[in-house]
């Protein structure tokens, strides 16, 4: 069994920041693409940014410049810094990971969702 576990959510004003990390655990070989996503009311989940094994990063165009995401492989940890936030970036943000738990066996995980909430 997996498990991803979320923190670094809440409320923070606009223009401000915040840094959200994601640490699993259990067994596992190793994890391959992380991601953050998030899902604001009324709309659909949308990734936020992805990060491959390699270390190659994509972001949603809403979010180019102003979001990092990073991993440090030693601690099974997806971090994503947010930076001059708004408030269209108010969401429930989840993490993601794929996991490798075996031979030819490769789990998405999630975490449960932290809530970001960006006041104006």
């Amino acid at each position: 069994q997996v498990q991803l576990v979320e923190s670094g959510g809440g409320l923070v004003e606009a223009g401000g920041s915040l840094r959200l990390s994601c640490a699993a655990s259990g067994l596992m070989f190793r994890i391959n693409a992380m991601g953050w996503y998030r899902q604001a009311p009324g709309k659909e989940r949308e990734l936020v940014a992805g990060i491959t094994t390699g270390g190659s990063t994509n972001y949603a165009d809403s979010v180019k410049g102003r979001f990092t995401i990073s991993r440090d492989n030693a601690k099974n940890t997806v971090y994503l810094q947010m930076n001059s936030l708004k408030p269209g970036d108010t969401a429930v943000y989840y993490c993601n990971a794929d996991v490798v738990t075996g031979v030819n066996s490769v789990m998405r995980c999630w975490g449960k969702g932290t809530l970001v909430t960006v006041s104006s």
